[in-house]
């Protein structure tokens, strides 16, 4: 399905959430890489096909309009002026200016390779469009729980104003070959990423799964609980009852808003936690195993290394060579 927010003047404020710093603790986590293609100038016909890849899409249109195919989604978008795109499932899709136009693979080192050199033309000799394009490249938790059941397709039109700032900013900077242009507009792209699934939260009407469980006032709030505490001894009870919830009210909620149950969450999210620390930090693995909610550094060495299929000592020694050898 694609989610398609609006900010409709007069409507109320958002409803209150717990989103924020847990969105914010998931993108951290993830540890995005955002390589942003530059600049398109297409000319009818023009088609782009980006091939299914493990990385969020980010498209912008500056100027123009395009038909967006989203493999899963039974109906083509119409992009406008203005209008963002983000792909968070990294699912393959067409972008072009008519349905039949041919369509260009635009490959990842292709667009690399371009970076700096001004934008990329391709197309024939009619009307012009212009976009910006980018990806999000997930350097650990490339499988965050909450992303996982995203829509394929977060449209968020021009008529988002908190959106416009930022989008004319980035569309500015992929004109100019200046130096350091590219590392502006992907500090850009991090804010409209995080500004479009914010806008996608405040537009869900039914607490979509995934990341529209932190619009739901109590599983936003466990959820939030989780995330600040961690070494917490949580069980079912105490998240159902710190929420205002029955027991089995509360799972049931939980299970059906996040995708997994609560103390399966909380186990998922201590091992990624867990992973942050020994890729960005010193901390010894005892005091490691204590900050994330385990008793022993054995019981949390077996449990690591169910998880990622390494000791936590290996991982973070791998970490350390891969790291010096970029």
């Amino acid at each position: 399905m694609s989610s398609r927010p609006k900010e409709l003047a007069g409507r109320p404020g958002p409803r209150e959430t717990h989103g924020p710093d847990v969105l914010a603790d998931v993108l951290d986590s993830m540890r995005l890489s955002t390589l942003m293609y530059g600049r398109l100038e297409l000319s009818a016909p023009w088609g782009l096909q980006f091939c299914e890849q493990a990385c969020a899409h980010l498209i912008l249109l500056a100027h123009g309009s395009a038909r967006l195919d989203v493999e899963g989604l039974p109906a083509p978008i119409t992009l406008s002026s203005g209008d963002l795109a983000v792909l968070p499932q990294g699912v393959s899709h067409t972008l072009r200016d008519a349905e039949g136009s041919p369509l260009h693979l635009l490959e990842h080192d292709e667009c690399q390779s371009a970076l700096g050199l001004g934008p990329i033309h391709l197309g024939g000799h009619g009307e012009r469009t212009c976009v910006v394009a980018g990806s999000f490249r997930p350097g650990a938790a490339p499988h965050a729980l909450l992303f996982e059941r995203l829509p394929r397709l977060v449209h968020v039109t021009a008529e988002a104003p908190s959106l416009a700032a930022a989008a004319q900013l980035i569309i500015t900077e992929s004109t100019s070959p200046s130096p350091g242009a590219t590392v502006i507009m992907s500090r850009l792209a991090d804010i409209l990423l995080v500004q479009a699934l914010r806008l996608h939260l405040e537009s869900s009407q039914d607490h979509e799964p995934g990341l529209g469980a932190l619009a739901d006032p109590r599983i936003g709030k466990a959820l939030a609980l989780i995330h600040e505490r961690p070494a917490e001894p949580w069980t079912v009870e105490s998240l159902a009852s710190a929420v205002a919830l029955s027991r089995s009210g509360f799972a049931a909620r939980f299970t059906s808003l996040v995708g997994k149950p609560p103390l399966e969450y909380l186990a998922r999210w201590r091992m990624t936690k867990a992973a942050q620390l020994l890729r960005e930090s010193e901390t010894p693995l005892t005091e490691l195993a204590t900050v994330i909610g385990y008793q022993s550094e054995a019981s949390f060495n077996r449990a690591f290394k169910r998880w990622e299929g390494s000791s936590p000592g290996v991982y973070r020694r791998e970490h350390r060579r891969r790291a010096a050898t970029q």
